[in-house]
């Protein structure tokens, strides 16, 4: 079992029916401004390079941003904001990502998320959210030869993720450790780094910033062996 297979596994998953008729059928009505878009409407796999040392964990995919496009965090504001800081640091080939064919490419970077559809009100369910654990699970299991660090975007991320980690064989201290933004955890050969998720949410109202976003990409980054720029 390798990455690929892996991502090719998960675009088939049929596991959570709520889940799987949402994201079906808003590939089928769409968005006007998209009406001319095939919609990806299946789970979306992770996307980065299979020998990253650097991991970030979102939540889900948005309805009409990953789902349309089949790429984690393409095609919405969200992640507008989160792939230029990842270019501005030098981690990212090009600041925008709006399609799944438009070059970008991550430099020691992967991307994904512990709920692979999207979900209504961008809200999985707790009982969705485990049914999908097991992905995210047996990414961490290949990644752990080359992974030193991770970043964790907001707090239904951090609790979704922390027994994964448990399950992928690290150690997380007990009790579990809390969520914050510029949070950072030992977890025995493993930092894990909390930062407040790129909702436009948090991002049009300030409670995270595009230089507070870089400065945990940086650190994160330094922690993991990744250069970037000033």
């Amino acid at each position: 079992m390798n990455l690929s297979d892996l991502d090719q596994r998960i675009t088939g998953c049929r596991a959570c029916p709520r889940l799987v008729a949402w994201r079906e059928e808003v590939a089928r009505t769409k968005r006007a401004a998209f009406a001319d878009w095939t919609y990806w409407g299946r789970p979306v796999p992770g996307f980065g390079p299979a020998d990253a040392p650097l991991l970030i964990i979102g939540l889900a995919p948005a309805a009409h941003g990953a789902n349309r496009t089949g790429r984690m965090f393409t095609g919405d504001r969200s992640g507008d904001v989160l792939y230029e800081a990842l270019h501005d640091v030098g981690l990212a080939s090009q600041p925008t990502a709006v399609s799944a064919d438009d070059g970008l490419e991550l430099y020691g970077v992967r991307i994904t998320s512990p709920v692979r559809c999207a979900p209504p009100a961008n809200k999985p369910t707790p009982e969705e959210r485990d049914t999908c654990r097991p992905w995210l699970v047996e990414e961490l299991t290949l990644l752990r030869p080359t992974l030193k660090a991770v970043i964790v975007l907001g707090a239904f991320g951090w609790q979704a993720a922390l027994p994964a980690f448990t399950a992928a064989g690290w150690q997380v201290p007990r009790p579990r450790p809390a969520f914050g933004h510029g949070a950072r955890v030992s977890l025995g050969g493993l930092d894990l780094f909390g930062c407040f998720h790129v909702s436009q949410r948090n991002t049009f109202t300030g409670k995270l910033t595009p230089a507070m976003l870089r400065d945990v990409l940086r650190t994160a980054a330094g922690a993991a062996g990744l250069a970037t720029t000033p």
